[in-house]
């Protein structure tokens, strides 16, 4: 099958993402694999759907760095084809990346994944799911059992209430937004300098704010989910627990946190259970949770990463099972011929 990777820009791939480790397990199973970029699709007036995928030129399976090397090298090649020409359109880009310099790339995947899935391509995350997870207000739609206390304003007012309400302070982070930008520890309403991050944080729009938890300073645990369930082969669950640097509040990898090994226990399992319902219900395929104790900080449905490093720390690549599990989905699509619409078939 030929499964296509839509991701922000080709120029801003990188070995250790996941999409690298998928693409890899996808050609190491004898799959061609492409790439799309919001600016490549192509409605013709004839109401075909058409796209630019850039593929690497046939060889050894590579390693990855060598492998994006050569995708973003002379090696890669673009050519254009019909839709229906792809089996899977994998949507794998951060739409918040995008918001500032280039909205109207934001949601190009949505929109145009909406066609794909019209024209019998499984698309995934399902882009109306995706669609509904624009920003992080998505998560309210989840038990409020596994959800830190929240408040959602652009009011410093009701923020300043807030804070004083939380004996362990509060976190402060904008309502759009990913990789742990602008994200703040507020112990008081009182600090000097709160002022000043608000305004940091509502520059770029609405400001969550939420509960600290004091368990979040031995860092978040992610969770990957698979058709709702979680991620695991033989005992081994994709998860890591993303340690932060000293003196950091974000464990985010990009904000220099680090991956550790984390154990599952019955209470993660349980709350992985209780969102399990909504993320099949919305055809979310493929999820990372960031959880702390028996809360969850965040669902990621758009790009959650890690594979590669949970591949590292247990020696189990867990990108080859979301290879198998696509094998699947595409042979159920075939045999059903279009019978079960996408969205079922996305969490099947």
């Amino acid at each position: 099958m030929r499964i296509a990777f839509f991701v922000n820009a080709i120029a801003d791939e990188a070995a250790f993402y996941t999409t690298t480790a998928l693409a890899l397990a996808a050609i190491a199973r004898g799959h061609e694999v492409c790439y799309l970029t919001p600016g490549d699709f192509v409605l013709r007036p004839d109401d075909s759907l058409m796209v630019r995928a850039t593929t690497v030129k046939k060889g050894k399976t590579r390693k990855p760095d060598a492998f994006i090397e050569a995708l973003q090298g002379e090696q890669a090649e673009t050519q254009t084809m019909p839709i229906e020409e792809i089996d899977v359109l994998f949507l794998r880009n951060d739409p918040s990346q995008d918001a500032d310099e280039r909205p109207w790339a934001a949601h190009a995947g949505i929109i145009f994944g909406r066609l794909a899935a019209e024209r019998g391509v499984l698309t995934l995350n399902d882009p109306d799911g995706l669609a509904r997870a624009q920003n992080k207000l998505y998560f309210q739609g989840f038990p409020e059992a596994i959800r830190p206390t929240t408040l959602i304003s652009k009011s410093i007012e009701e923020i300043r209430a807030f804070i004083d309400e939380q004996k362990q302070g509060a976190i402060l982070k904008p309502l759009q937004g990913s990789g742990g930008k602008n994200v703040f520890k507020i112990a008081s309403s009182k600090e000097a300098n709160l002022n000043q991050i608000f305004e940091a944080v509502s520059g770029e729009g609405y400001l969550i704010a939420q509960g600290y938890l004091p368990d979040a300073t031995a860092g978040d645990i992610r969770l990957f989910l698979m058709n709702g369930r979680p991620l695991q082969r033989d005992g081994a669950y994709a998860a890591m627990r993303r340690v932060p640097a000293k003196g950091e509040v974000r464990s985010n990898m990009h904000a220099a946190g680090t991956a550790a090994t984390a154990e599952i226990t019955p209470e993660i399992l349980a709350v992985a259970e209780m969102v399990r319902p909504k993320l099949i219900e919305d055809g979310m395929f493929l999820v990372g949770l960031d959880i702390v104790g028996d809360k969850i900080l965040e669902i990621n449905v758009f790009t959650p990463g890690g594979l590669p490093d949970i591949a590292e720390l247990h020696g189990v690549d867990l990108s080859v099972d979301v290879i198998l599990a696509l094998e699947q989905k595409v042979e159920i699509r075939k045999n059903y011929a279009g019978q079960i619409n996408n969205r079922a078939l996305a969490t099947l």
